[in-house]
């Protein structure tokens, strides 16, 4: 019967129970188990180290816990845990032989590349589809210095979690989201009120313009169904400051 455990026990807090020359076991087997996942790490190639896919996540979890375990657990064996890390880097390079043959397959473990915005406006239907929130993407657009919907022609949101963003060649009115929106909240018009010619308005869910020819704003924006609107704004050249 194992004896009862002494809480707060610094010496086995810190040290353990086990004989003083298995501290010595540790790092040979450290040294062996790093070397051996080293080693099949490079055979697996480094795209897998330098772009994190679904199938190398796994990867990486898979190791850590067979690598990790072997390092200092006296009753796993070395070998138990070398035969275990060589099955998941040959699964992980049969899954790379599949995807690369198979279409199909690399889509679904993948995910595909989604529009996110669209001649200015949000693409409602990625949001909702891709469980995308507005400020991830305001804030994706800011950190590469957009500060409002209309300087973006399209956006991408591509498999890798990351957005592909093309300006467009002239600037044009869009919604505003810098400063950010929790920072300094937009100024929002509500439904039923009159229209300003010299200030566009821009839906505040997908940044939808409003016609030339209203008179007032609508019930909802049509594209989304958003009740909410606000000033647009057009971010001009160095030259021309922004309106």
């Amino acid at each position: 019967m194992n004896e009862p455990v002494v809480p707060f026990d610094l010496m086995r807090m810190f040290f353990g129970t086990d004989p003083t020359l298995f501290y010595l076991e540790i790092v040979f087997r450290t040294c062996v188990i790093y070397i051996y996942a080293l080693l099949l790490i490079r055979w697996v190639g480094g795209r897998g180290i330098a772009q994190m896919s679904t199938v190398e996540f796994l990867l990486a979890i898979a190791l850590g816990s067979a690598v990790g375990d072997a390092m200092f657990y006296p009753e796993v064996p070395i070998f138990h845990a070398m035969l275990v890390i060589t099955v998941v880097v040959l699964i992980n390079k049969g899954l790379d032989l599949l995807i690369f043959r198979f279409r199909p397959l690399e889509k679904a473990m993948d995910g595909v590349t989604a529009e996110v915005v669209r001649d200015g406006v949000i693409v409602v239907k990625t949001l909702h589809r891709n469980k995308l929130g507005h400020s991830e993407i305001f804030e994706g657009l800011r950190e590469q210095g957009y500060r409002s919907l209309g300087q973006v022609h399209r956006a991408y949101l591509e498999t890798s979690g990351r957005f592909s963003i093309f300006p467009t060649p002239d600037p044009v009115y869009g919604l505003p989201i810098e400063p950010a929106w929790d920072c300094a909240p937009p100024r929002t018009v509500q439904p039923g009120t009159h229209v300003d010619r010299s200030q566009p308005l821009a839906c505040c869910e997908c940044g939808h313009l409003l016609p030339q020819n209203t008179q007032e704003t609508p019930n909802a924006c049509g594209n989304c169904g958003n009740t909410n609107w606000t000033p647009a704004l057009i971010v001009r050249t160095q030259n021309n400051p922004s309106d």
